[in-house]
C-alpha cells in the first residue's frame, strides 16, 4: 500500500481508503455481519483511513464501524465522519445549526464507540440556505469539538468544488481537508483544476467515487443516481463496449482515478471482500495490457472530449421537494 500525508495534518493515510456509504444499503442490500468482516479485512490489508457519515443509513454505517473497530488499537487507524446531512425525509435532511452539530458529533462518537474522530467534515454545505450559517454556527461548533478533544481536524465534503473554496476563503477557522466526489473520474476530472489551490492552503485532498457513484461500472448506476438519462445512456455505451471486450469498466475507471496527481487518499466503497481485494490489487499490480488497451480506446472514443456532470441538478430538486412538503 502507498501512503501519503493528508495536507498539513501530519496524518499519513493509505492511498486507498474505505468508504462507509456501502454499509447503508445505498448500493444494494448489505449484510451487517459481512460489513463488519469487510471493515476488519480491509484494515488488515493496509488501509488505515475510513470514511463514514450519519447520512449513510441514518447512522447504520457508523454503527457497523463501531462494531468492527472494537478491540482494534486506536492508534492503528484514522477515521472521519460528517455533520450537516442526516435523514431521508427532506424536511429533516439538513441541519447546519450549532446545536444540531454539537449533538451530532456526540452521537457519532457514541455509535462509533470512540472518544474522538480524526476528521469531522461538513456534509454538502451547498444545501445550506445561507452560507453565514456555516461560517457562524457549524464551523465554530466544530472548532469547539476540536478544542474539547472530540475531533482532531475539520474538513469539508461537497460535490461543488467552488463552494468548498469559497468557505476556505471566507472563514478564519482552519479547514484541514476537502472531500470531493465524482470529480476525479474518466467522465469528469475537474478536481485537478483545484488541487493546486487546496495544496497552497495546506488543505488535504480526499477524493471519492472513482466510478462516478456507479456510472462507470458494467452493472450501471442505482435508480437514485442524479445524472441525466443522456449521461446514463452515454456511460452505458462505454460499459457495453467493456463487456464486449471482456473487461470490467469499474477496474479501468478506478485505476484512472488512483493515478491522478495531488490526491492524498481515494475513498472507495466495497460491496464485498472480493471487490475490495480486486481494487487494492490495482495499487501494486495495475491493469493488464488488454485492460490498458481498452482504457485507451475508452478515453479516445468516449471521455477525452466530454465532461459529464450533474452540476445544478440536486439543489433545485431538493428545494422544489422541500417547497412541496411545506405547503
Amino acid at each position: 500500500m502507498k501512503y501519503n500525508y493528508l495536507g498539513n495534518t501530519g496524518l499519513k493515510v493509505s492511498h486507498v481508503s474505505l468508504g462507509g456509504a456501502s454499509f447503508s444499503n445505498i448500493y444494494g442490500l448489505q449484510d451487517k455481519e459481512k460489513s463488519v468482516e469487510l471493515i476488519r479485512e480491509t484494515l488488515k490489508l493496509g488501509v488505515n483511513y475510513m470514511e463514514t457519515s450519519p447520512w449513510y443509513g441514518q447512522g447504520s454505517s457508523e454503527i457497523s464501524y463501531g462494531k468492527a473497530l472494537k478491540g482494534i488499537p486506536r492508534e492503528s487507524y484514522f477515521i472521519g465522519s460528517k455533520v450537516g446531512r442526516y435523514e431521508k425525509n427532506v424536511q429533516h435532511m439538513f441541519d447546519f445549526s450549532a446545536e444540531k452539530t454539537e449533538a451530532a458529533v456526540d452521537m457519532t462518537l457514541e455509535r462509533l464507540g470512540l472518544e474522538y474522530v480524526d476528521l469531522i467534515q461538513i456534509h454538502d454545505p451547498t444545501f445550506v440556505p445561507d452560507l453565514s450559517v456555516i461560517l457562524k454556527e457549524t464551523l465554530p461548533a466544530l472548532e469547539r469539538a476540536v478544542k474539547d478533544g472530540k475531533a482532531r481536524f475539520i474538513g469539508l465534503c461537497d460535490y461543488d468544488l467552488d463552494r468548498m473554496k469559497e468557505i476556505i476563503e471566507e472563514t478564519d477557522i482552519k479547514i484541514s481537508t476537502v472531500l470531493s466526489y465524482a470529480k476525479s473520474t474518466l467522465h469528469d476530472n475537474r478536481l485537478q483544476n483545484f488541487t493546486n489551490y487546496f495544496k497552497s492552503k495546506g488543505v488535504g485532498v480526499i477524493n471519492a467515487a472513482a466510478t462516478g457513484m456507479g456510472l462507470l461500472t458494467n452493472n450501471g448506476p442505482q435508480p437514485w443516481h442524479p445524472a441525466s438519462d443522456h449521461i446514463k445512456s452515454f456511460c452505458k455505451q462505454a460499459s457495453d463496449y467493456c463487456k464486449e471486450q471482456g473487461v470490467e469498466l469499474a477496474r479501468l475507471a478506478t485505476w484512472f482515478t488512483l493515478n491522478q496527481p495531488n490526491i492524498d487518499t481515494n475513498v472507495c466503497g466495497f460491496f464485498d471482500i472480493a471487490q475490495m481485494k480486486d481494487t487494492l490489487s490495482l495499487v501494486d499490480g495495475g491493469l493488464t495490457q488488454h485492460e490498458q488497451n481498452i482504457l485507451a480506446d475508452l478515453q479516445s472514443r468516449f471521455f477525452d472530449k466530454v465532461c459529464l456532470h450533474w452540476d445544478g441538478v440536486e439543489l433545485p430538486a431538493y428545494r422544489e421537494e422541500l417547497k412541496n412538503k411545506n405547503k
